[in-house]
């Protein structure tokens, strides 16, 4: 599942599950224009207390609020993801502050894989996988067709996809970060 709700132009977040692995991974490529100004971002991160996995493309300052409050979310509702995100999408949508943020994010624990946004949505995509910023189609795409013609894990399903995606996708390197839950 991939979404375009707003077209960031900033990077590349996936999202796999095979079997009881989920492994969530983005590039660390950063930028400003039409300029490259940092390689190694991290845009991925493990939250309450490692079991839940998340990963932001847009702007880094409005996803840093949006992981702050989802991890207060999350936190409020004994880390129940769907509870946490569906919370988090409300507010996002319904606060006069919040609803100006511009960024998608992709969420995971070990049975559920999320997609939130500013608009209220909450998306679980029916085959686990999830591609979100501007690379996002792209590397679905590759995923799914790992999925379907390897035996590879999740994590290196991640790895392949996104390599794959950061030679077509001019916003996305291949400097890649992955976090897993197995």
């Amino acid at each position: 599942m991939t979404t375009r709700t707003t077209p960031f132009q900033s990077t590349t977040i996936l999202s796999v599950r095979r079997k009881k692995e989920v492994a969530l991974g983005g590039d660390g490529q950063v930028t400003l224009g039409d300029a490259i100004v940092k390689q190694n971002a991290c845009k991925i991160r493990k939250l309450y207390e490692g079991k839940i996995l998340a990963g932001f493309a847009g702007s880094a300052a409005d996803a840093f609020a949006l992981l702050e409050r989802f991890e207060d979310k999350l936190k409020e509702h004994s880390g129940n993801l769907v509870r946490g995100a569906t919370e988090l999408a409300r507010e996002w949508r319904t606060d006069r502050v919040l609803r100006r943020l511009e960024s998608l994010l992709a969420v995971a624990d070990r049975e559920t894989s999320l997609v939130v946004t500013g608009t209220g949505d909450v998306i679980e995509p029916s085959d686990g996988v999830i591609g979100i910023g501007s690379g996002g189609s792209y590397a679905v795409a590759a995923a799914r067709a790992l999925l379907a013609h390897t035996k590879l894990g999740a994590r290196e399903i991640v790895e392949e996809a996104l390599k794959i995606t950061s030679d077509i996708c001019i916003y996305t390197n291949n400097r890649i970060l992955v976090e897993e839950l197995t």
